[in-house]
């Protein structure tokens, strides 16, 4: 597996995480974007594919079973290191994947491409793949269409993201409400007191009260 330059991969995952989207439930609008994928390259498998440390971890997977797999063992970890597709036509030719696990067994993955899937500040989180069980290549519309849907999946990562984050601020606005009206109580009930407590300052003379008829 290529490695990246430590600084880089440092960042890289802390972005990553970030998202906080790593061992959530699977959502309905990712599952649409990943059966496209397969639909339109016509491949039997698809993920969404997030490189994490040690680790791969599929928010969507359409055709397997399995949930995550060893980073050691990942074609995706090599296709986050470029900036375009990474197709590798026959994994078994291929000596950086002919004795992958994947490949000498089940699923036994012949064909994978994989579009990155970039953030806006540059930093690619996992990929949007494709795969097969047999040798082949991808059309120049298929090839388009993979990178435009891997763009999709960053969107709808930004849009969560945001969503959850908007979602935080008003619920820690909320609580900043709740305290500062408890805040406000405590105050006017201090005040109340103060006022009970306090003796008069400026009672009336007795002057001012026989020139009101006060004797």
């Amino acid at each position: 597996m290529i490695a990246p330059p430590a600084a880089t991969e440092t960042k890289r995952l802390k972005v990553l995480w970030q998202y906080e989207v790593l061992d959530t439930v699977p959502e309905e609008v990712f599952d649409d974007l990943t059966e496209l994928a397969a639909t339109i390259c016509e491949a039997p498998m698809a993920l969404i594919s997030l490189v994490d440390e040690n680790r791969q971890w599929f928010k969507s997977k359409i055709g397997l079973t399995i949930s995550e797999t060893s980073r050691g063992h990942s074609f995706c970890a090599y296709a986050i290191t470029q900036p375009g597709l990474f197709i590798v036509p026959d994994a078994t030719l291929d000596p950086r994947f002919a004795s992958s696990p994947m490949v000498v067994s089940e699923p036994k993955i012949r064909f994978y491409a994989g579009a990155p899937l970039i953030t806006p500040d540059g930093h690619a989180l996992g990929t949007l793949c494709v795969l097969d069980k047999v040798a082949r290549q991808l059309g120049p519309n298929q090839r388009e269409a993979l990178r435009i849907l891997a763009h999709h999946v960053v969107s709808q990562l930004e849009l969560r993201r945001r969503s959850r984050e908007l979602n935080n601020a008003r619920q820690k606005n909320r609580h900043l409400q709740h305290q500062l009206s408890q805040l406000r109580a405590e105050l006017a009930a201090a005040h109340d007191q103060l006022a009970k407590r306090a003796p008069r300052v400026c009672p009336q003379s007795p002057g001012r009260r026989k020139k009101r008829g006060q004797t």
